[in-house]
């Protein structure tokens, strides 16, 4: 029996990296899932190739209308929905905050915090629907400290903003039976993260305490217990897997 089953989940940025590593591991865990990105042939692809239970949707995080139809869909085809993993995000560029181009900005905040508003506000009046449900927020290890040499304003408040939000809404929703967490990611193994630091791993892996990056597949045991049964009284945390990266 799967900790998933009969669930119906939607996962952003699904296409590749974590994303897809969730889905992978919902999927076995019994749910029901959309995956969503902008990338119509890797999400096209992986949904084809994990069968019935998976529906690619085409999606634009950062547009509510797209939000409000992909909801409607999901009804549509298999009923409420009870798990939401926003994991969609981008990293913007390098720049200090004297230097940062407004439009880059405020891209960035799009993606990486204005959508999880926009999940959330969508996808609460279906879980409601449901008797409840949990939302999982991707944020990062820059939503819980600051990036060292690399300026990046745009991505350090949006993930600091996914946490703070997480904790509101937990607070509000919690008399429905939703939970909300937040995961903040160290450094993992994804095409996001090779192509951000031109490597797969070799010199990073000196920063980190147990001296390696994580597989995305690490980090989707974490979503999948915040998702599941196993964590029924945990609400407006967050949930740091960096391997000992912030505590140094």
């Amino acid at each position: 029996m799967g900790k998933l089953d009969g669930k119906v989940a939607i996962i952003t940025g699904a296409a590749q990296g974590m994303g897809a590593a969730h889905v992978r591991r919902f999927i076995a865990e019994g749910a029901k899932v959309a995956l969503t990105d902008v990338n119509e042939a890797g999400g096209q692809a992986l949904a084809d190739e994990l069968g019935e239970n998976a529906l690619f949707v085409k999606h634009d995080v950062t547009s509510l209308e797209e939000w409000q139809a992909l909801v409607q869909r999901v009804e549509d085809t298999w009923g409420p929905v009870d798990v939401l993993v926003n994991n969609a995000g981008i990293l913007g560029p390098i720049a200090d905050i004297v230097e940062i181009d407004p439009e880059a900005y405020l891209a960035v905040v799009a993606v990486n915090q204005h959508s999880q508003v926009w999940g959330m506000k969508t996808v609460i009046p279906s879980m409601r629907k449901a008797g409840g449900g949990a939302i999982v927020n991707i944020s990062s290890t820059a939503g819980m400290v600051s990036i060292v040499g690399a300026p990046n304003v745009g991505y350090v408040g949006s993930k600091f903003a996914s946490r703070g939000m997480t904790k509101q809404v937990a607070v509000a929703f919690g008399p429905d039976q939703i939970r909300v967490n937040s995961v903040h990611p160290g450094y993992i193994k994804t095409p996001m993260m090779e192509a951000a630091t031109d490597e797969t791993g070799g010199g990073i892996a000196e920063a980190v305490p147990i001296r390696r990056m994580a597989e995305p597949d690490e980090v989707s045991s974490l979503v999948l217990f915040l998702a599941c049964e196993d964590s029924s009284y945990i609400s407006g945390m967050e949930h740091v897997i960096d391997g000992g990266l912030t505590a140094s």
